[in-house]
């Protein structure tokens, strides 16, 4: 038996952008709508740690969500290489979306790993203790928050759209292996 040594060295980037983005999409709607709001119903969020285990909790899933942007865009940008075998990548346009909303998610994350998150964990530490801590500045950053969480779900659902129309493509021949007998 002989496997086809084109074949073997290529990599099926649809399936893994695929995957990515229904985890990353998935971990966001359980963090969101699991465990934030039973941490408020439970109240730890008038407990005086809440800040610290807010900020450890974030820097940790913000560092997950900046590894699934890197291989989102590293798998778009693969697709690009070789569009002759990729649907998505066949269209310009909807090859222009994917990489558009791949770009634009790792912007997304950037901002909130680097910029909001940091913002709101060192007013939350400032707060601390104080009776009403939920202040306008932090209602505000908390707006940004879900305004940027809605934003990065859209995008993940229209790049999971993109790539499974090419998961439902009978043509498409990223993972094939020829054995020659």
């Amino acid at each position: 038996m002989m496997f086809s040594q084109t074949n073997l060295s290529r990599t099926a980037w649809t399936p893994w952008v695929f995957a990515i983005a229904g985890f990353w999409l998935s971990s966001n709607l359980v963090l969101d709508f699991l465990v934030m709001p039973v941490m408020y119903v439970s109240g730890m969020a008038a407990d005086t740690s809440f800040a610290a285990a807010g900020y450890s909790l974030f820097w940790s899933f913000n560092r997950l969500e900046l590894l699934c942007a890197a291989i989102i865009l590293t798998g778009i940008l693969a697709l690009r290489h070789q569009p002759q075998e990729f649907e998505v990548c066949r269209s310009g346009g909807r090859c222009r979306w994917a990489l558009a909303l791949s770009v634009g998610l790792l912007g997304l994350i950037l901002v909130d790993t680097y910029v909001l998150a940091p913002q709101m964990s060192a007013m939350a530490f400032a707060l601390e203790g104080v009776e009403n801590a939920f202040t306008p500045v932090m209602a505000g950053l908390h707006g940004l928050y879900w305004l940027l969480e809605v934003v990065k779900l859209v995008c993940l659902g229209g790049l999971g759209w993109l790539c499974l129309s090419d998961l439902r493509s009978p043509n498409m021949t990223g993972a094939t292996v020829d054995i020659l007998a």
